[in-house]
């Protein structure tokens, strides 16, 4: 694990000064010094060993009356990078014209490099976004589609994506598809033969996710972009819950299009996001925002948003280098870890009552799951865990299919193990008393 120096230098941050100042505090310094000899063990014993995560909970400020369990929505941004944003907003606001325009629009390219460095890929190739869904609306909206071209999906894709094919549909008279897809698998073979039987000569793109916002299922992104390759046609990815989560890089992907929050496993300020495009098929995309023609192959069309506030882009490198100095197998681990813990719990609480939409194989999911319990609505019980237990979560119902439904549970690496028992407390009162 490389020291907290090592990890300015390799990140190539020309802003490490102030990144360091922001971190001067000291539950901040332990923070990033908690895994400073984690290279001596295994991710999985360090993710049960508490005295390190205790400092890493400690550099969140986050309101612990209630249980955050939908970080898989928007995770709260750890309070170092929380405070190089503020800094450089107040910085910015000092004197826009020089500040924000001159000085803080040219730092955004150490991000940029950053981003780069920790995804495997050319800078040149790498936006900066407020998000997924700019991300993949970018490609979505800005790939040429003909009348009667069809774009295929699955029907467990995030909502706002299937909303912008539609818009195509209603548009453009695309023709959008949807594949069943079955879960949990654990067949990846099976899924890409899913995917290549429901293609006809008319498909023109295909969009994937990296890893299932509704279950955790992480597709076999590299077969399944082959396969689409060999028959001349698009993918899109959605990285929003595999960036930051998953430990992986663009070449282990090797797909052409790449969308990803950092607001949810990065734990970055709100409002980032990056969008990668392979150099070769930049001039391929219409950006959201009208670029001169001169841009037409440069990766910056993408951000030509006119006046924006940079200082949450800008401190994008405090939650990278928290990141990393972390390390990303580690916190993995570590989500794996607290994914069992309340499943385990369930399961002997509930029985076969429990039914798990998640695989539990590393190989087949990231680090969080959902669940339905037989005999409970899954709607009841959400509320009745925030009404009882103050536990926030998320469920998932039509126009998801049935083998999909239920809550999702995604802790992050500051959820404390007592917040999982709380949980898991709620659910078994509900179990004996019902929801109410």
């Amino acid at each position: 694990m490389p020291s907290r120096r090592a990890l300015f230098s390799l990140l190539g941050l020309p802003l490490a000064a102030t990144v360091a100042a922001g971190c001067s505090s000291p539950r901040r310094a332990r923070a990033l010094e908690a895994f400073g000899d984690a290279h001596e063990s295994t991710p999985e014993a360090l993710a049960a060993d508490e005295s390190r995560w205790e400092q890493v909970q400690a550099a969140f400020d986050v309101d612990r009356s209630v249980v955050n369990l939908n970080n898989g929505g928007c995770s709260p941004t750890s309070s170092a990078a929380l405070d190089a944003q503020r800094r450089r907003l107040e910085f910015a606001n000092a004197l826009p014209m020089v500040n924000l325009w001159r000085i803080q629009h040219g730092e955004r390219e150490a991000v940029r490099r950053a981003l780069a460095e920790s995804l495997g890929c050319d800078p040149e190739e790498l936006a900066l976004t407020r998000n997924a869904s700019e991300s993949l609306e970018t490609c979505l909206l800005g790939l040429d589609l003909a009348r009667g071209d069809e774009v295929l999906t699955t029907d467990q894709d995030y909502p706002r994506m299937v909303t912008t094919l539609e818009q195509r549909v209603r548009r453009d008279g695309i023709v959008l598809r949807r594949v069943e897809l079955p879960t949990p698998c654990e067949d990846n073979e099976a899924l890409v033969a899913l995917f290549e039987s429901q293609l006809s000569a008319r498909t023109r793109l295909i969009l994937i996710c990296h890893v299932v916002n509704v279950t955790g299922q992480i597709l076999p992104v590299r077969e399944l972009v082959a396969m689409a390759r060999r028959r001349g046609v698009a993918v899109v990815v959605d990285g929003a819950h595999a960036f930051g989560q998953l430990e992986f890089t663009r070449d282990e992907l090797d797909c052409d299009f790449y969308g990803a929050s950092l607001h949810k496993w990065l734990c970055a300020p709100h409002g980032t996001g990056l969008l990668y495009v392979r150099r070769e098929r930049i001039p391929e995309v219409w950006p959201l925002m009208a670029a001169r023609h001169e841009q037409r192959a440069d990766i910056r069309k993408f951000e030509e948003l006119g006046t924006q506030p940079y200082a949450a882009q800008l401190a994008i490198l405090e939650a990278l280098v928290f990141h990393h100095a972390i390390g990303a197998a580690n916190k993995l681990a570590r989500l794996r870890y607290l994914r069992q813990r309340w499943v385990d719990r369930l399961r002997a609480s509930a029985g076969e009552r429990l039914q798990l939409r998640t695989s539990l194989s590393p190989r087949f999911s990231a680090g969080f799951a959902t669940f339905h319990i037989d005999g409970l609505d899954d709607q009841a019980l959400l509320e009745s865990l925030w009404r009882r237990e103050r536990v926030l979560t998320t469920s998932f119902a039509a126009p998801f299919p049935e083998r999909a439904r239920g809550l999702r549970i995604t802790p992050n690496i500051y959820t404390t193990l007592n917040e999982i028992e709380r949980f898991c407390e709620g659910v078994e009162r509900a179990l004996r008393e019902g929801v109410r």
